[in-house]
């Protein structure tokens, strides 16, 4: 009979089995990469992640004679909650062997943990932090995943589907030529709102200018995203958490902004792909982890664009093109061979639209789920 429990996050042993569970469910898997080590013992940590400042979030494991099955984290966001003036829980970090008795165990404790915190849904997978990956892979399990973006077996959609979820939302990954080439009228629309709107791109050299610029980062993306389905507010605090996150795998010089004036309006995030070197890593970054890293930083011939957009008082005006002018200069700087652009959600007409006119072609699809309990 399988056993679900609630893990201690104060117990080092429990911390590792949580941890270590997916390096051995995805063993044999040649595209699944590690989420590091260090991120995730900080998200289980309660005194210090800044999460746990607003909201609560448990941590569950399925054993069977002692053998871990499954895992999986239930996630009450207060803020979102009162953000988007609904009452629903989130789940994330579910791994489990197929087995749906496994699944069963894990949800039923998730959905019961839900309730007694007064939520009529659950809905995932859905991280803590604003930024993190969404969604439950669903096409697209022949590539390795971009940098943050969880990889999953494909029967984690049936044990969901068992389990009684339905689809909410799908959001599409898809692959840019390298070749590249915008139009002259892009180029020339780009040029000439710089020269007469004053319109201008911020380059970054090192990560220091970076952290320099966060707190204005993060007003710019609370302002692009409001309103968008599972938004919330990212506070100070938490910004300093993905901000390390974001510095552990960023290559400044891809990331790049759009002022007007001396005023943020628009923002591309790209960051090298570096799975090769995360995988032979083991999520590690010491005693050699760093090595492996650094490495295929230097070497990746794969670029994740993770956030492209302009602030909607500045869409329409311009901006854009100085955006995809700069994203076209990026990838022939670099040589990138393989240009991923990011999590698309499937109603987002304006970017659907844009990519569209990048033509990329979309291979992977994160599906999100809801659950009323």
């Amino acid at each position: 009979m399988v056993f679900t429990r609630m893990i201690d996050t104060t117990n080092l042993q429990d911390v590792k089995t949580f941890i270590d569970f997916p390096f051995r469910l995805y063993k044999d898997s040649p595209y699944w990469v590690p989420t590091l080590r260090s991120e995730i013992k900080g998200v289980l940590d309660k005194k210090s992640h800044p999460f746990y400042d607003h909201s609560q979030a448990d941590f569950f494991i399925a054993e069977h004679d002692g053998k871990t099955l499954g895992r999986i984290t239930v996630i009450y966001n207060q803020k979102y909650n009162e953000v988007s003036d609904i009452n629903t829980a989130f789940f994330y970090y579910f791994d489990s062997v197929n087995d749906p008795e496994v699944a069963q165990s894990l949800f039923q404790k998730a959905c019961e943990w839900a309730k007694e915190k007064g939520a009529e849904k659950i809905y995932g997978p859905k991280g803590l932090l604003q930024g993190d990956g969404i969604g439950l892979l669903v096409e697209g399990f022949d590539f390795p995943p971009a940098m943050g973006i969880l990889y999953n077996y494909p029967y984690y959609h049936d044990l969901l589907v068992q389990q009684g979820f339905e689809k909410s939302s799908d959001y599409y990954s898809g692959y840019l030529s390298s070749s590249i080439q915008l139009p002259d009228k892009v180029n020339r629309i780009a040029e000439l709102v710089k020269e007469r709107k004053g319109y201008w791109v911020k380059k970054f050299n090192n990560k220091r200018e970076l952290i320099d610029v966060a707190p204005q980062i993060r007003d710019v993306y609370n302002k692009s995203f409001s309103g968008g389905e599972g938004f919330r507010p990212i506070t100070a605090d938490e910004m300093e958490v993905i901000a390390q996150q974001i510095l552990t795998i960023a290559d400044p010089r891809l990331i790049k902004l759009v002022y007007k004036n001396d005023v943020i309006v628009g923002f591309l995030f790209a960051y090298p792909n570096i799975w090769q070197g995360l995988r032979k890593s083991r999520g590690k970054l010491c005693p050699f982890g760093w090595f492996h890293i650094w490495r295929d930083m230097k070497t990746t011939e794969y670029v994740d664009v993770n956030g492209m957009g302009i602030l909607p008082q500045h869409q329409g005006l311009g901006a854009a093109a100085v955006l995809y002018v700069e994203l076209e200069k990026t990838i022939r700087e670099f040589g990138f061979k393989h240009v991923e652009t990011v999590q698309v959600r499937e109603d987002n007409t304006e970017s659907m639209g844009e990519n569209k006119m990048l033509n990329v072609e979309w291979y992977k699809t994160h599906r999100v789920y809801q659950k009323h309990l």
